[in-house]
């Protein structure tokens, strides 16, 4: 239902009929499944995102498993048992991978752990002013975990101090930033309006991938989410690109206006999509 929903608001977006476009059945659909994103109370743009790209990919892969499944019919034969197909247009477009790279630092001995991701938190280190490069860094720096944070090391039979660094051994082709503006002092919450410079092209990620990954293009920003206000109240606008035109526009409600790209850099940046 969400991913019917969700295609006909794209639909209606590209036929241009309108001059603008509610997302109100679209977002009726997501709550019938995601109770949390019913009403009008503020909710995370992350998570929301997140909740729909996983709904989109369970609905189109069952698609997809029909189909095969149909193909392997129409030809007469019996094929034995369907592979599970776990793969769909959103994971092909959004979906990359980590692997961790976890050092002993009693005996020396290294293992990694793999895990994918369709979004990348990362933590802003300065609360005036850095560069998207350097959220990078101190998300892809070498941690080092000690007392309680301790790994269980199989060599050694025992806990120990473990060095662990993250790098990207599959870029997705739609890389998806979330800026961590939110975070916990104490027992209270509190956003960080760091003013964050991103670059609108050519962004490399080569230097946080594993040396033997495919080459990785550079990336060209083509979305921004924004968040203006504090936790108690705030807004959403987004800054689009337009794939065909390549000019950006401002959307704010029902309000849709063509902007420079002198004005897509702002400090209520919170979500990048390269």
């Amino acid at each position: 239902k969400s991913a019917t929903a969700f295609g006909y608001l794209v639909s209606d977006i590209w036929l241009g009929e309108l001059d603008c476009v509610s997302p109100e059945v679209f977002c009726s659909a997501l709550g019938e499944r995601y109770p949390a994103f019913r009403g009008k109370a503020q909710q995370d743009a992350q998570e929301f995102l997140i909740c729909v790209l996983n709904e989109l990919h369970e609905a189109l892969k069952k698609v997809r498993v029909q189909l095969e499944k149909g193909n392997a019919n129409s030809t007469g034969r019996s094929r034995g048992p369907e592979p599970v197909q776990e793969t769909s247009i959103i994971t092909e477009l959004f979906e990359g991978e980590l692997s961790y790279f976890i050092t002993c630092l009693k005996c020396n001995s290294t293992t990694d752990k793999t895990e994918s991701f369709t979004v990348l938190s990362l933590p802003i280190p300065s609360e005036g002013m850095c560069s998207l490069q350097d959220c990078l860094k101190c998300f892809f720096q070498q941690d080092t975990l000690t007392w309680n944070n301790q790994i269980h090391c199989s060599w050694c039979g025992r806990k120990q101090d473990t060095a662990v660094k993250a790098i990207i051994t599959k870029a997705p082709r739609i890389v998806v930033f979330h800026l961590k503006r939110f975070e916990w002092q104490g027992n209270h919450k509190k956003k960080l309006l760091t003013d964050i410079c991103f670059p609108l092209s050519n962004l490399d990620l080569s230097p946080y991938s594993y040396p033997l990954c495919c080459n990785i293009s550079a990336y060209s920003l083509c979305a921004v989410v924004n968040h203006s206000g504090f936790l108690d109240g705030g807004h959403y606008t987004a800054f689009c690109k337009h794939s065909v035109t390549e000019n950006w526009y401002s959307f704010d409600d029902s309000q849709i206006t063509k902007i420079p790209d002198s004005s897509v850099q702002t400090d209520r940046a919170y979500l990048l999509f390269y």
